[in-house]
Parts: structure tokens; sequence; C-alpha cells
């Protein structure tokens, strides 16, 4: 089996005791009526993309042997429970938050009410329940019985973009959602799901800027006519590597973790890495820039390599310049030390590794300036250190292990229902009586298997890529097919009398 990229071995003593710590955080911020998790602290909200991070966090405790399986299922399933019913923004996708003590949909005050549905985030949820029904095939059904009810047709566009919601007035406006890093993600997770999402998959419109002598590719949609902004920043190309390999959505295989069959992936995520490492060589400052918590206003900041024209720039979510907010953060340093093996990362090892509560999990990050910890304890900070522990150990997350029938591909498929919810349809497939006479799937294009492999620098570091066409045994990439009715199934054989 081919190395995957980075750190690779079982964990140390120092590295289990840090899964240890972070999934604390899980333990002490759990709500044990609806199965969910806090985002922050202690305060009873969440939305999908932390309940992903707590997925993400489960999936690591149980295979790194924090918890047993038993605690495992009865915080998976009750989760599930509380996922398949939680009541949809406008009864067609889940709201942007949740009430994590009752299950409500709420406003951003924590009140009943709903403001919308983000792409993102539900993305990201499609990537961890896909991880989850993989690896654990037993948790497949109740997983996609809360798929199903999702009406996915104001969010799949026929050309393959993702649109979100918001309430204006209101009234529901559906926008695009997503920049350069994150869009694409989220597209994978509906990729996995089945959905065509080539658009929001698509790099283009693609340009680049140069930072300390490093090419950093960033979206070329103007937010001054598109209304959003391209913040480069390093979480959604951790998360793609973490979770996902940088593979193609339709690769099935589960031997070739050092491969990114989706190259132009890898070989941005190096680059974004990259630059952090010359910003730390020529400036001194150590850097690992991700958007994270704050303590008291803004609460929140998009940490960013590059953002409206400018790099290493750090604004709230009104677009204010807040460099004193700038950090190292947790997350981005952990997760460039799992997938990238270098001094570098070692360093920044150091500076996060011991920033936590025993009680309490990892600390949000270290800020730049010189002004301590930040003192903010997050499911996504420490779902997302998780998941780099487990990398470290097992690789790519990932894992193509349900070899089963699924409710996904055959539920209501004799009904409009599927139509009805924009669902993706399943293509029949006749079992084979005459496996001479089938016919192949058609091959992939030679383009679409782009690899990447690690380049080794001449100082030992891991800080680049070589991509290129190169001979392969995988799969094509194709849609998990549904069974064929009935009517089209091989006749059974004679029974054998005794």
């Amino acid at each position: 089996m081919a190395r995957p990229f980075g750190r690779h071995g079982p964990l140390t003593e120092r590295e289990r005791a840090m899964a240890e710590t972070a999934w604390q955080y899980f333990v002490k911020s759990y709500q044990p009526d609806t199965g969910l998790v806090n985002a922050v602290g202690s305060y009873p909200s969440t939305t999908l993309w932390d309940t992903g991070s707590y997925i993400s966090a489960l999936v690591a405790a149980r295979e790194l042997r924090l918890i047993d399986k038993r605690e495992f299922d009865l915080r998976a399933n009750l989760l599930i429970k509380t996922l398949r019913n939680l009541d949809l923004f406008r009864g067609e996708m889940p709201n942007k938050v949740y009430n994590t003590k009752t299950g409500q949909k709420v406003d951003y005050a924590n009140k009943p009410g709903e403001v919308g549905h983000s792409v993102l985030d539900i993305g990201r949820m499609l990537v961890w329940l896909k991880i989850l029904k993989e690896r654990y095939p037993y948790l497949a059904p109740g997983i996609d019985a809360t798929v199903l009810r999702w009406n996915f047709c104001n969010t799949v566009k026929p050309d393959g973009s993702l649109f979100g919601s918001v309430l204006s007035k209101g009234e529901t406006r559906y926008v695009q959602e997503g920049r350069l890093g994150y869009e694409q993600y989220a597209a994978k997770g509906f990729e996995l799901w089945g959905f065509g999402s080539a658009a929001a998959l698509s790099p283009d419109p693609l340009e680049y800027t140069e930072i300390f002598g490093v090419r950093v590719p960033i979206d070329g949609r103007d937010p001054r006519i598109f209304g959003n902004m391209n913040y480069v920043l390093t979480e959604s190309y951790l998360l793609d590597g973490l979770e996902l390999g940088w593979k193609l959505p339709g690769d099935m295989s589960n031997d070739t973790p050092g491969l990114a069959t989706q190259g132009w992936r890898a070989e941005f995520a190096n680059r974004i890495y990259l630059v952090q490492q010359r910003r730390f060589e020529e400036t001194g400052i150590m850097t690992a820039r991700s958007e994270h918590q704050v303590d008291g206003a803004p609460f929140f900041v998009y940490d960013s390599i590059w953002a409206n024209g400018f790099a290493w720039s750090t604004l709230d979510p009104s677009d204010v310049y807040r460099p004193e907010r700038a950090a190292i953060a947790a997350k981005a340093a952990i997760g460039m030390w799992a997938l990238w093996e270098t001094p570098y990362t070692d360093l920044l090892m150091e500076a996060v590794g011991d920033l936590s509560t025993e009680d309490g999990g990892f600390y949000e990050g270290l800020y730049e300036n010189g002004n301590g910890y930040i003192p903010l304890q997050t499911a996504n900070n420490n779902g997302i250190i998780l998941a780099a522990l487990l990398y470290k150990e097992q690789g790519p997350i990932l894992q193509h292990l349900n070899t089963n029938t699924q409710v996904w591909d055959t539920a209501f498929t004799h009904q409009d229902t599927r139509a009805n919810r924009c669902l993706p349809q399943p293509k029949p497939v006749q079992a084979c009586c005459n496996c001479q006479a089938a016919a192949p799937e058609p091959g992939v294009p030679a383009a679409d298997f782009l690899y990447c492999r690690p380049v080794v620098q001449a100082d030992g570091s891991i800080a680049a890529t070589a991509c290129g066409l190169e001979p392969h045994g995988l799969p094509a990439p194709v849609t998990v097919a549904a069974a064929a009715t009935t009517a089209q199934m091989c006749p059974l054989p004679p029974r054998v009398q005794p």
C-alpha cells in the first residue's frame, strides 16, 4: 500500500494524550437529550458544519479506542435520530442553526425561528454522513433516511452550482454560496451522494497572486459584483486532505492513500501550506491561518492568507480589518502537521500541542501578536484536531467499505418523490446473466487521473508535489447504481431436490 501524504504511524504517547484531551470537549459539551454538541463551549447552539466536526470527533474517538462500541453506538444512533427529525428550513433543507438542548431550529440569537440554509455546511455534513455509513454499514439505513427527507431542488442547480438561502424581509432568497477552496470541498460532499455538482467542483474562474514567491490560487470572481468575499483560508484544503485524500469523488479505491487523484487540489493545498512556511522564514511570524472564534467582539474572524486584494488580511464578518485578532489556529497548525512532515510543522505542533485543558479540550489558537491564547474551546477546532490524529494513524478517513445495497439508491424508485425532491436518479443495473456479453462502463479520460505524489526536498522536508499522468490500476469512478427491479433480474435457477 502506498504511504499517505505527511505523517503516518501509531500515535505516540503524547499524541494519544492530545486525542484524549480533544475528546473531552465532546464529553463536556454533549447534550444527552438530543445527541448534539455545543459548537462553542457551554452555549447550546450548533450548525451542521460543527455537527460534522462532532461526527469527525466521534469516528476518531472510536477508531483511536478512546471510547468503546457501546458508547459510540449510543451517541451515533441518538444523533442520527435527531438529524432524521430536524425541523427543516421551509420544509426543504436543514436550517443554519439549531438549539442543541431541544433540537429546535433557531435564529442567530438562539430563539425559535429560521434563518436559511448553508450549502457549505450541508456539504460538510454529507462528507461525514458518507464516512459514517461507509465505515459502519449498520448505521447506513438511518443515515439514508435522514438525507432522503431533504429537498435539493433549490440547492443543486442543473449546471452543478450550489445555492444556499437567506431570509430577507420575510422572503426566501436563494444565493450561490462558496468560493475557491470551500466551494469544491462542499461539492465533493454532494458528489459522494450522487449529485452532479460540476460547476461547484471546478476551480474556474481561477487567478493567482504571488506572496513570498509562491503563486497562491485565488477565486477570480469580483466581490464587488458577486457580493461574496474571496478569502483564501487553510481549512477547506486541510479537510479535503485529511478526510478525502485529495481524491476525485468517484475514486473508490482504498489502497492508494499517497496518490491524490484530484491533483490540482493537492497542488493548491501545498501552495497554501508553503506560503505560510515562507512567511515564517521571511518574517519570523509563525503562521497557521484559518477562520476562528475570538473572545469578545467581533467573536469570529476570517484569518486570511489573502483577501480583498491584500495578503495576511484578518477580517471580521463585516469585512473590517482586525489585525490584532490574527492567530496561529490550533486546527490549522495540527492539520498541517499531519499532512506535511517538515521541521516547520514540528514547530507549529510545539506552539499549540499543549494549548488545552484536560477536561475541556484545545483552545482555538495563539495570537500572533503575543497576546496569549484564545480562551475559547470549540467543536470545530477539537473535531479537526481529532481527525488529524486519526489521519496520522490510518491515512485518509473516507474508506469505501460498505458493499451492501443502499436505501439511498432504492427508496422511492416507483414514486415521484425522487424527482420532486431532486434526488439523484438511480441507474438500473441488470443482473449479469451472461457476464461475457455485459457492456463495460465507459472509460475515464486520462485527464481526470492527474496524480500527485509528495516530493522530498534536499533538506528532507516535503513541501511540494509532483503531478502528472501515469499508468494506474484504479477503477473508473462511477455513480453507485441501484439494484434492478424484479422484472429485470435473471431467472432463479431451479431448486435442487434433496
